[in-house]
């Protein structure tokens, strides 16, 4: 079995507590046994989280694979902009080569900094610095943009080293999946947890949400448009009649399909490769005849080798008692947003 149809069949034994959740369930008990020691070594005071001089959001996520914490951090960006606040991102860079602490350019190569990193750099048009030490990477953020005043970092509940201000929480249609830790069940911790926000991207059942938590549902649609390597827009209107080939190496590239099939795409084929997946042997099309379409994300490294490629970006609308809620964390630890301005309309 190869390693995405491993991810496929493990995904699905995570929906329930059946045979194969089952029989990897001890293997869970042990990951949460270190996981807790881990946690209990800051709250002990054994381990210390750095605290830097600003602000720090942190968006994330407890269960494994994609829910949209990248969306996310890019409309949350957007948001503090808007408020009057110069933000700037810090990640690990997750599936990049080498560890060394990079600043993310429009033109950097994804092999260094990572395909979100630059995904966010490109689209939200803010600072953003890489490194497996989130700390690391806001000092230096900070040293060569000292006017940026808060700090989000993506992809960083279970990275405890770096203190944080205010905690989101996104999840997808799968919630908690059947509730057991890796690698019987999706999760990367307990949940219940305390976090100040949650944030659905796609509606699903029912989720136990913790104390004090405010809660929201957003909805994660596709662009009405395909995006050209030049920048130039084709409606997705102007493909429904175009045999298409449809590739993605996202967490779920199912889901991907699937939004594409929905708005009415026939899609000859689809490829579903790993997550972060750097393309550099991807043998492209073998049919002449049709397109190719990807993700947003993998359109960062895909276009080096495909630059025919159509990308088509996901939006995700976030209710505005959302953004209120954050704004009304901020505060009240602190962090109103900067003087002279006014809340949105």
């Amino acid at each position: 079995m190869n390693r995405p149809a491993l991810e496929t069949r493990l995904r699905r034994a995570w929906t329930r507590r059946g045979p194969l959740a089952s029989l990897l369930w001890p293997l869970s008990t042990l990951y949460a046994t270190l996981a807790g020691l881990r946690r209990a070594a800051y709250r002990l005071g054994w381990a210390r989280a750095t605290r830097l001089p600003v602000p720090v959001v942190v968006i994330g996520n407890v269960v494994a694979g994609g829910a949209g914490k990248t969306p996310t951090t890019l409309a949350v960006a957007r948001h503090l902009a808007a408020r009057g606040w110069r933000p700037g991102i810090v990640s690990r860079g997750h599936g990049r080569a080498g560890t060394a602490c990079l600043e993310v350019h429009p033109d950097s190569d994804p092999r260094q900094v990572g395909d979100e990193p630059l995904l966010l750099r490109r689209r939200a048009g803010v600072p953003v610095f890489v490194a497996p030490r989130r700390a690391d990477a806001g000092r230096a953020l900070l040293a060569a943009h000292p006017d940026c005043d808060l700090l989000l970092c993506d992809d960083g509940l279970q990275h405890l080293a770096l203190a944080r201000d205010v905690e989101i929480c996104v999840f997808d249609a799968r919630g908690v999946g059947n509730g057991w830790r890796l690698p019987a069940g999706p999760l990367r911790e307990a949940w219940p947890r305390p976090v100040d926000l949650v944030l659905r991207t796609e509606p699903g059942g029912p989720l136990a949400l913790p104390a004090g938590a405010s809660a929201h549902q957003a909805r994660r649609r596709l662009a009405e448009a395909a995006v050209r390597a030049d920048g130039t827009q084709v409606p997705l209107a102007e493909l429904r009649d175009q045999p298409l080939a449809a590739v993605a190496a996202i967490a779920r590239p199912e889901a991907f399909f699937d939004m594409l099939r929905a708005v009415g795409l026939p899609l000859a084929r689809t490829t579903a490769l790993l997550d972060h997946y750097n393309f550099d042997s991807y043998s492209g099309l073998s049919d002449a005849d049709q397109r190719l379409i990807c993700t947003e994300k993998d359109a960062v490294k895909l276009w080096r080798h495909q630059p025919q490629a159509l990308a088509v970006p996901l939006q995700l609308d976030v209710p505005a008692a959302f953004f209120a809620a954050l704004d009304q964390r901020l505060a009240a630890r602190g962090h109103p947003p900067p003087a002279n301005t006014t809340a949105p309309s």
